[in-house]
């Protein structure tokens, strides 16, 4: 199905605001999302209804249909697989792919994306830990992780991000903390929810409650 850039963003929007919620997307949320008008919003629905990728009926919110979802997961494959690759092939740190991979998602050729795929070794997670969906569409069973904020053990291995922004990833990246990255735990402060961590060979560092909220880790 030929898709401009616009409509594959809703779905991919659409798919994340699902995962996120599991009623009917509104028409709001979506546009808060995309940074659009809801009159916009309504007139891509009309749109993305007419090529049966989504349920919509005024007022009831949107939803995806099992085709639309098929589209979403190819399109986040797409931009998951190009993530790796900046990241392991041409030495983009963490913060830097989200918007270049934002542009690549959009090269639709079937062919092109399993052969990244392969060339990368079909990798399983992106490089800030979220799942890549298979060329079925299948989506690997997201890791059982905890934030750093909850997590009780001493010792932890970071395993994902949930936060994206490219603030938060240049302070950790200065931080030293990265996927695979082992943390010691040397003390948590009542006062403020901060953390004292311990990286090897360098000096402790706190990081704040919001910070600690965004790290996943899994104790090791």
């Amino acid at each position: 199905m030929n898709l401009s850039i616009a409509e594959e963003n809703y779905i991919k929007s659409i798919y994340k605001l699902e995962e996120d919620s599991p009623d009917s997307v509104t028409t709001n949320a979506l546009a808060a999302e995309l940074d659009t008008k809801p009159a916009s919003v309504t007139d891509m629905a009309k749109k993305l209804k007419e090529k049966k990728l989504i349920d919509y009926e005024k007022y009831q919110g949107i939803n995806l249909t099992a085709e639309g979802k098929k589209t979403a997961l190819q399109i986040i494959r797409r931009h998951r697989l190009w993530e790796c690759f900046l990241v392991n092939k041409l030495a983009f740190s963490w913060e830097e792919v989200h918007e270049l991979a934002e542009e690549l998602e959009h090269v639709r050729s079937e062919k092109l994306t399993n052969r990244l795929s392969e060339f990368l070794g079909n990798p399983t997670t992106d490089p800030h830990g979220d799942p890549i969906p298979d060329a079925h569409g299948k989506m690997g069973k997201p890791r059982i992780q905890t934030s750093l904020h909850k997590a009780r053990a001493k010792r932890l291995e970071v395993v994902a991000v949930s936060d994206r922004s490219t603030a938060l990833l240049e302070f950790l990246n200065a931080k030293g903390i990265r996927l695979g990255t082992q943390l010691d735990v040397i003390e948590r402060y009542e006062f403020d929810n901060s953390i004292e961590l311990k990286i090897k060979n360098q000096p402790a560092f706190t990081i704040s409650e919001q910070v600690s909220k965004s790290i996943m880790v899994k104790p090791i």
